[in-house]
């Protein structure tokens, strides 16, 4: 793996911000595989797990130094609960998306930092910070102006809801990375994620009988797990390597936008002026939030 002094030369930053900006375009786009893939939320993530996985260990075995054995059996233990939590949380993304809009989904899925914002300082002993107070009273906002009402008959409110449980599931899954990030090289991690979350959904998808992939959702299943999932983490992996992490979670934060143009231009998606103006308001705080740590950090240092 490429020497952490990697990151002090222009032309590998300008490398690392290249290869992120690719990493979000392509997770940006991979929310529209709901919408082109013509199966249940349960066959899209096992299809993209078991595609993701088997691309991931050939990347680590071809460009990767880590090993993917595994330490110890807690190790392993905490890589089962992450599996679980990757697949509840794209399960939820992709019935938000069904259900409602790629705009919905993916806004609804951005309120991950509300609950981080709660539940970080629960985990690790931490204090509260103001700026991430901020964030989740502007990320709160937005939501109320995207979820039109409480009644779950309305598709936007009930996709708002899966949004929210993919947004939930996805700050759980990050406070479990912060805590083994430190016991694995990021490559194991997403490999045994994608594993496990696969694992975890051969049961569910035997026992609810629902019709399987056709030959041209398969190809697309493939498309997604290869080259969106496994191809856009080792790019973000990378990328990380040459940059800050408070530079990578900014960029991160464009996402939405990218998924959105994505599916006006090749859906036809138009979000009305209430989830536009929600859109603004979580993308605005969550970018914002980036930067002043950003500002934060290079000032201390």
């Amino acid at each position: 793996m490429p020497s952490a002094t990697m990151t002090t030369t222009p032309l590998h930053h300008t490398r690392g911000l290249i290869l992120i900006h690719i990493a979000v375009f392509l997770f940006g786009f991979a929310g529209l595989f709901g919408k082109f893939i013509d199966c249940t939320p349960l066959w899209i993530v096992l299809g993209r797990t078991i595609f993701a996985s088997l691309a991931l260990i050939i990347y680590a075995k071809l460009f990767s130094c880590t090993s993917l054995k595994v330490a110890t059996s807690k190790d392993l233990g905490f890589f089962v609960l992450q599996g679980i939590l990757l697949a509840l949380h794209w399960l939820s993304f992709f019935a938000a998306i069904q259900v409602s809009s790629v705009a919905v989904g993916l806004l609804t899925f951005s309120s991950f930092p509300l609950f981080v914002t709660f539940m970080e300082p629960l985990f690790f002993k931490e204090p509260f910070k103001k700026v991430d107070v901020l964030t989740a009273v502007a990320v709160f906002a937005g939501i109320i102006l995207v979820v039109p009402d409480m009644d779950f008959s309305n598709k936007v409110t009930l996709g708002s809801f899966y949004g929210l449980i993919s947004g939930f599931t996805f700050a759980v899954l990050g406070l479990v990375n912060r805590r083994n990030a430190r016991h694995c090289h990021p490559v194991s991690a997403a490999f045994y994620q994608n594993l496990f979350a696969a694992l975890s959904l051969i049961t569910p998808v035997l026992v609810i009988q629902t019709p399987p992939p056709t030959p041209h959702d398969v190809f697309l299943l493939a498309l997604l797990g290869v080259v969106f999932t496994a191809l856009a983490h080792a790019c973000f992996i990378t990328g990380l390597i040459r940059i800050r992490v408070q530079t990578a979670s900014v960029i991160a934060g464009m996402e939405p936008v990218y998924g959105i143009l994505f599916a006006f231009i090749l859906l036809g998606e138009i979000p009305n002026f209430s989830t536009l103006a929600g859109g603004i308001l979580i993308i605005g705080a969550v970018i914002s939030a980036g930067l002043l740590e950003k500002t934060k950090t290079r000032y201390k240092a």
